[in-house]
């Protein structure tokens, strides 16, 4: 059974989550239209991977952020939706035999699965083309120099200084040995942490905010982000897997290390709740504008998916 996206949110975020992520599947829809040639069983698996399913976290957060400065919501939604395309695809690649070889995910076969491994891996390339494609377009930001940030912040985000670098650590360490703690943090900032960071950074870079003003933002994104690896490793120690849509209990079966194996549960949702507060203060000099994005932060570490 799949598992519903916003079950378990709080009221004052489960509307604005529910909307986000209609809005992301539209878009995608457009995206991804049937072309209705030899290409259709491409499209065809872009679409079971990114259409439907998923907690649409990132593309929440750019909503949420973007709040702070009244950006257009139609401009944030591409942003976070560009965004989405590089997590969706790096969920394709990282289900493929040769990664964690994984059959099930959001509740629903694999891509690899439901296809063929040839078809995922370009499934998952074209995914990581479309998101810059959706960046490049005036329809995203009307001045150039903005969506060429977007476009160099988002490849750092999920290059080999981002997403895909903090992979290579992960399957490097499962060959020379579990990792300590400062490891595992540096790793986790990369593989899962770069790309939630670019989504609260986007909107800074479309408000042209100074970098110097750019420090409360990536505080918040920087804690938020390793509150949601704490929960994910807590989902995989102690988590249902029907509530996940995924497979359970695959860390401890590897024996890699995690932020629970080295701190323990307890201690492990200590240190995610403290994260969350910090993330928290750096909003401090927000009103209610801020408010979606505290409540984000309060439900990163209260999710059982």
């Amino acid at each position: 059974m799949q598992a519903d996206p916003v079950s378990g949110l709080p009221p004052e975020l489960a509307s604005e989550a529910a909307r986000v992520g209609e809005d992301v599947d539209a878009l995608f829809d457009k995206l991804l239209a049937i072309p209705g040639d030899r290409r259709d069983r491409l499209y065809e698996a872009m679409r079971h991977a990114a259409i439907g399913g998923g907690k649409r976290m990132r593309p929440l957060l750019t909503v949420a952020a973007c709040n702070l400065f009244a950006i257009d919501r139609d401009r944030a939604l591409r942003v976070g939706t560009a965004i989405e395309c590089i997590h969706v695809y790096s969920l394709i690649h990282d289900d493929l035999p040769c990664m964690d070889d994984d059959d099930l995910r959001r509740g629903k076969p694999t891509t690899h699965k439901a296809f063929d491994e040839c078809t995922a891996v370009l499934a998952g390339d074209c995914l990581h083309d479309i998101a810059f494609t959706v960046l490049a377009d005036e329809a995203t930001h009307e001045r150039p120099s903005v969506r060429a940030e977007l476009i160099a912040a988002l490849a750092r985000a999920s290059g080999p200084s981002g997403m895909a670098g903090g992979q290579m650590m992960d399957l490097v360490a499962e060959e020379e040995g579990p990792l300590d703690m400062d490891a595992i943090t540096r790793l986790q900032q990369l593989k899962t942490g770069a790309l939630i960071e670019f989504s609260v950074e986007a909107a800074c870079i479309m408000a042209k905010l100074p970098e110097a003003e750019r420090t409360p933002y990536r505080g918040y994104a920087r804690n938020i982000g390793l509150a949601f690896q704490i929960a994910d490793d807590l989902i995989d120690h102690s988590g249902d897997e029907e509530a996940a849509g995924k497979r359970v209990g695959k860390d401890a079966e590897a024996g890699k290390a995690t932020f629970v194996s080295l701190m323990g549960e307890d201690a492990a949702r200590q240190q995610a709740d403290l994260l969350v507060e910090q993330a928290i203060e750096h909003l401090a000099k927000h009103g209610e504008e801020a408010d979606l994005l505290r409540a984000i932060a309060r439900y990163v570490v209260k999710r059982n998916h």
